[in-house]
C-alpha cells in the first residue's frame, strides 16, 4: 500500500519557528527578573517594581486586537523579526536606563515585541497546520516556550549573582546578555511561512466584530483555560520562594523545585500526541485542569520536599496541557476569517491574568495567609475543567441532500443533473420521433443523460 506524498510545507518551519521561540521567551526570561534587580538598583521601592513589572502586561493590551486583525488580512510573518528587534531593543535600553519612568517603557516595549511574536508565531502555526495536526504541533510550538522559561531565569540568577560587584551592574549586564539572546533568534526566521498561507484571511474590508468572536462556543472556555493556567504558573513562580521561606526550604532547593515543574511540562508537551490518541482532547484537557487544580490546592498543605517535588512534577506535567490545547480550542471555534484576532484575544485574557491574578493573589495571601492563593488556584483550573468538559465549538456540517425540506442549490460549475432513463423527458415527448440523420436510432442530446452527440 502507497502512501500518499505530502504536499505541504513539511515540518522544518516549525522546528525553526520553535527556536526561535526558545531564544526569543529566554531573553524575556532572563530580562524581566533582570528588570526587578535593575529597579531596585536604581532606588525603586516594591510599588514601583510592581507597576513595571505591570507596564510589561498592560501595553500590549491596547494593540492586540489591532495586531490580530492584521494578520488575519494580511501575512503573519513579519510580525516575527519585528518582535524579536522590540525584545531585543527593549532588554538592551533596560540595561542602559538610568531612570524608573525609563525603565518602565522599556519593559513595555518589550512586553509588545513579545506580543508580536506570539500572536505571528501562533498564527503561522494555526494556518500550516492540519486539523488534525494542530494539538501536536501547538504542542511542539510551546516547546520553545518551555525551553525559555526553564533557562532564561536560571542564567539571569547567574548573571547577577555570579559577579562580584554591585547590584547596578551585574543586572545591566544580564539584560545586555539577554538582548543578544533574543536577536539570535532571527537566524532561524528564514523560510517559516509557507507560500500557500500568505494572505489565508478573508477580505482587508470585513472584519468580524469581537462580540461576534467572543460569542463563539468555545472561544471563551479556551479563554479562560489558558488563562487559568497561565496564572497558576504565575504564581507558582512567585509564591514558591515565599511558602519554602515560611518552611525553611532553602532558595536553591525552590529554584531546582521549579525547574523540575519545567522541566515536566517540556515532558508533556513531547508526549502530546499519544496521549491524545489514548484519551481523546476533551477527556486530556479535563482531566488535567481538575488533577492541577487539586495539586495546586496540596502545595498549600504543609509536606516534606521529597513529597512536595512529586506533586510539584505531576503539576507541571498537567499544566503542560492547557495552552496547547486552549490554542487549537480558540482556533477551532473561532470564525475562519478571525483566528488570528480570536488568539490575539486569548493572548489578552492571559495579560489580564498576569496582572490580575498576583495582585488578588497578594491580596489573600497578605489577609489570609501564604497558602491562600494555592487553594484560589485550584478552584480556578477545577472552573477550568469544566469548562473543558463542556467541549468546544465546531461548524455544523452541511446537511446531506434529502436530509433538510429545501432541496441543495447546485453551484455553477457543477455538471446538469443525470435525468433517470424511466423518467420521460419534458422536451422529447414518447409520441414524437426525430427524424434519424443516419439511418440508425436517434442519437441522444448532451446534457439530458451525459451521451455524446453524433
Amino acid at each position: 500500500m502507497t502512501r500518499t506524498p505530502r504536499t505541504g510545507p513539511g515540518r522544518g518551519w516549525l522546528l525553526r519557528l520553535v527556536i526561535a521561540f526558545a531564544f526569543a521567551q529566554g531573553a524575556v526570561s532572563m530580562a524581566r527578573p533582570a528588570v526587578s534587580y535593575r529597579a531596585l538598583a536604581l532606588g525603586a521601592d516594591e510599588a514601583a517594581v510592581g507597576v513595571i513589572a505591570g507596564v510589561y502586561a498592560l501595553l500590549p493590551l491596547f494593540v492586540a486586537v489591532p495586531l490580530g486583525r492584521r494578520t488575519d488580512h494580511g501575512r503573519c510573518a513579519p510580525l516575527l523579526p519585528l518582535g524579536v528587534l522590540l525584545i531585543s531593543g527593549g532588554c538592551a535600553l533596560s540595561g542602559i536606563a538610568s531612570s524608573l519612568p525609563a525603565m518602565a517603557a522599556w519593559s513595555g516595549v518589550m512586553g509588545l515585541g513579545h506580543l508580536c511574536f506570539v500572536i505571528g508565531a501562533q498564527s503561522i502555526v494555526a494556518r500550516q497546520s492540519a486539523p488534525d495536526e494542530q494539538d501536536r504541533n501547538f504542542g511542539h510550538f510551546t516547546i520553545g516556550a518551555s525551553l525559555g522559561q526553564l533557562i532564561g531565569p536560571v542564567a539571569a540568577g547567574a548573571l547577577i549573582s555570579g559577579q562580584g560587584g554591585t547590584l547596578g551592574r551585574t543586572s545591566a549586564l544580564a539584560l545586555l546578555v539577554s538582548a543578544v539572546v533574543a536577536a539570535v533568534a532571527l537566524t532561524s526566521l528564514w523560510r517559516i511561512e509557507h507560500r500557500r498561507a500568505k494572505g489565508a484571511g478573508g477580505r482587508p474590508g470585513h472584519k468580524v466584530p469581537v462580540r461576534a468572536i467572543l460569542g463563539a462556543r468555545g472561544v471563551p472556555a479556551g479563554i479562560f483555560i489558558s488563562m487559568a493556567v497561565l496564572s497558576a504558573t504565575d504564581i507558582l513562580t512567585a509564591y514558591l520562594p515565599v511558602v519554602g521561606e515560611h518552611r525553611s526550604i532553602a532558595p536553591a532547593t525552590v529554584g531546582l523545585l521549579l525547574s523540575l515543574r519545567a522541566a515536566a511540562t517540556i515532558a508533556c508537551r513531547l508526549v502530546m500526541s499519544p496521549l491524545l490518541g489514548l484519551l481523546g482532547r476533551r477527556a486530556l484537557l479535563t482531566t488535567s485542569c481538575l488533577l492541577a487544580g487539586l495539586l495546586c490546592a496540596g502545595v498549600a498543605l504543609p509536606v516534606s520536599v521529597p513529597v512536595l517535588a512529586v506533586m510539584l512534577a505531576v503539576l507541571g506535567f498537567c499544566l503542560g496541557v492547557g495552552q496547547p490545547l486552549s490554542m487549537t480550542t480558540v482556533v477551532r471555534a473561532a470564525p475562519d476569517r478571525a483566528r488570528s484576532t480570536a488568539l490575539a484575544l486569548r493572548l489578552t485574557g492571559n495579560r489580564l491574568g498576569q496582572v490580575a491574578a498576583p495582585a488578588a493573589a497578594g491580596l489573600i495571601a497578605g489577609a489570609v495567609g501564604v497558602a491562600a492563593p494555592f487553594a484560589l488556584l485550584g478552584v480556578f483550573l477545577v472552573g477550568a475543567a469544566g469548562l473543558g468538559l463542556r467541549g468546544e465549538g465546531r461548524p455544523e456540517p452541511a446537511p446531506a441532500p434529502g436530509e433538510s425540506g429545501t432541496a441543495p442549490v447546485p453551484s455553477e460549475s457543477a455538471p446538469a443533473p443525470v435525468r433517470p432513463e424511466s423518467a420521460p423527458a419534458p422536451v422529447r415527448p414518447e409520441s414524437a420521433t426525430a427524424p434519424p440523420e443516419t439511418g440508425t436510432a436517434p442519437a441522444r442530446r448532451p446534457g439530458v443523460d451525459g451521451a455524446p452527440r453524433s
